[in-house]
């Protein structure tokens, strides 16, 4: 028994995964962390937020009744059971990824970490009846954990020294400015689904929405959100210019215009659902449009990389995290 325990313990010591496969699984991480975001945007707006009633299990079973609400609901518990897998592996398999680096370890650890913080959240949630305030926390957690995915996973992809720095300081600032324009913009969002007419009821049981301005409330937060989503896109022209001047470190170019195209049609999207009165399958695509555009600006932060060390406005970093970033 001790030789068998013994050789076991060997196995696991000389076990290690190659950094392309372990780029593979991160993706898989952030992937499902993604797919997660839409299918909870799929439960508010089909009026199943209280498809089962009670929580981990549905109508005091494991197995959901015949209800459409209840199946919705019930299947999006189901799907962080298969993004559990994922960020747990994206965790573990860090320590033996070859080389192992260290600061992968720490951010594959969050990712398990705020999966379990969303759970014990979503049992909230439906425990208190689905408050805006938990539910828009609930988002912005999810949001969190995409940003610590697109980190393990871009920092995967590179080695120390692989990627050249930046000796554009003012670039690589400018596009790191978009993120709390970014942020900002989809708060704002979150604040205007949680007003409008999907609370994510359930059988018309009553589901408390934003009335800060009474019957106005949701005309009110629609134009904030319309005017910073424009405050967006302008400020994302000015980092293109920026990038584009003559001198100028343009690597950040490309993931700049995808950005730019994502408002803009997030822009289009946001006219037509409120003119046709916001029809549930259109808010939908609003708010996975929102969760790409997102990983667009992270993308674009990542790709206009670390300035370098020891001039203008560079930042003190551990060196192995600073050149795979």
């Amino acid at each position: 028994m001790a030789r068998a325990d013994s050789g076991i313990l060997d196995r696991i010591r000389r076990f290690s995964i190659s950094p392309e496969h372990y780029q593979v699984i991160t993706l898989i991480a952030l992937v499902t962390l993604v797919g997660i975001v839409f299918t909870g945007a799929g439960v508010r707006l089909t009026a199943s937020g209280l498809g089962c009633p009670d929580w981990p299990k549905c109508y005091g079973g494991y197995v959901a009744p015949a209800q459409i609400n209840a199946w919705i609901e019930y299947g999006n518990r189901l799907l962080t059971g298969i993004v559990s897998l994922a960020v747990i592996a994206a965790c573990l398999l860090a320590f033996f990824r070859k080389p192992y680096r260290k600061h992968l370890v720490w951010i594959g650890a969050l990712l398990p970490l705020g999966v379990i913080g969303q759970i014990i959240l979503g049992a909230f949630v439906v425990y208190y009846h689905l408050p805006p305030e938990l539910v828009i926390f609930h988002f912005i957690l999810s949001m969190i954990l995409i940003d610590a995915a697109f980190a393990l996973y871009w920092c995967s992809k590179y080695e120390p020294g692989e990627r050249r720095y930046s000796t554009d300081w003012i670039s690589t600032w400018a596009v790191r400015a978009l993120i709390p324009v970014g942020q900002l913009t989809i708060f704002l969002g979150t604040i205007t689904t949680a007003s409008g007419p999907h609370p994510g009821d359930h059988n018309e049981e009553l589901v408390r929405r934003f009335d800060f301005k009474g019957v106005d409330t949701l005309e009110w937060i629609v134009q904030r959100h319309a005017a910073m989503a424009v405050i967006f896109a302008l400020s994302v022209v000015a980092v293109i210019f920026i990038v584009r001047r003559k001198g100028g470190d343009s690597r950040a170019q490309k993931p700049l215009f995808v950005t730019l195209g994502m408002i803009c049609l997030q822009i289009g999207v946001g006219i037509l659902q409120w003119q046709l009165h916001l029809p549930a399958w259109l808010v939908w695509c609003h708010v996975a449009l929102a969760t790409l555009l997102w990983i667009a600006v992270l993308w674009s932060v990542a790709t206009a990389g670390q300035i370098t060390p020891g001039t203008k406005g560079a930042l003190r970093r551990h060196p192995d995290a600073a050149s795979s970033s």
